[in-house]
């Protein structure tokens, strides 16, 4: 697990308005039917975020953080990943995520992703689609890049590399990887390993290191990673704007 249910995370700089927000069911392409939280933003910016959540899936966080890319311009959908099996909702303090993750296959991952980008395009026409995710969610955010959803970009925050090897030379749009100098889930050594592939693959991709920052820096009941927090909500609004045109929206 990455946040917790009681954190929140951080608004970006200057934030604007939410037209509205509320949970969604969507449903993959195999016909199982999950939970989604959508929020659509005041003043739209022409992109729109798919949102991936930690290991356990859609909690309070990741609803509040749907609220906080619609308030900085994108329209944003936040998926749960075990609608196969625990069936829709939201997931609070009580819910038993470990069984639920050891059953996670990563390629219903991105059949759900898929699904919630159809959310998107019917709601949000015309706007540049990109993937964002956090821990578990960063790897299947990197991983979505390689799966043919056709997305502008895909940013993961202190993500697991693993999940995104096996498409590795799939990946077709460019990454942002968002990473803690000092976090307990992944070493650095992994890290590199990790870029040193991207590298030898010719992919492209952005790298920021928060030096000292913790597995999950990214919440705003820690005052000490601020500004860390502020240069992640910058470089996000910075990678969407200059890749929202590299790829027709679906």
């Amino acid at each position: 697990m990455c946040h917790s249910t009681d954190s929140r995370p951080p608004a970006a700089p200057d934030p604007g308005t939410v037209a509205g927000a509320g949970p969604v069911e969507l449903t993959s392409r195999d016909g199982t039917a999950f939970t989604g939280f959508h929020a659509r933003p005041g003043e739209p910016n022409g992109r729109a975020v798919l949102i991936l959540p930690d290991a356990r899936g859609l909690h309070p966080y990741y609803e509040e953080l749907a609220r906080r890319f619609a308030e900085a311009g994108f329209a944003a959908v936040a998926l749960d990943y075990y609608g196969r099996t625990a069936g829709p909702g939201r997931r609070g303090d009580d819910f038993d995520w470990e069984p639920h993750y050891a059953a996670l296959v990563p390629d219903r991952v991105a059949e759900d992703a898929a699904a919630a980008a159809g959310l998107l395009a019917e709601h949000h026409p015309g706007t540049a689609v990109f993937s964002v995710g956090f821990c578990m969610g960063g790897g299947h955010s990197w991983r979505l890049s390689g799966t043919g959803l056709g997305l502008a970009g895909s940013i993961g925050f202190y993500g697991l590399p693993a999940l995104a090897e096996d498409r590795l030379d799939a990946l077709d749009a460019p990454l942002l990887l968002l990473l803690a100098g000092d976090d307990a889930a992944t070493s650095p050594e992994r890290f590199a390993a990790f870029t040193a592939r991207l590298d030898a693959a010719g992919k492209t991709y952005e790298r920021r290191v928060y030096d000292g920052a913790p597995h999950s820096f990214f919440d705003r009941a820690d005052e000490r990673w601020r500004e860390y927090a502020a240069d992640a909500w910058e470089r996000i609004r910075d990678f969407t704007a200059r890749h929202a045109e590299r790829v027709p929206a679906a």
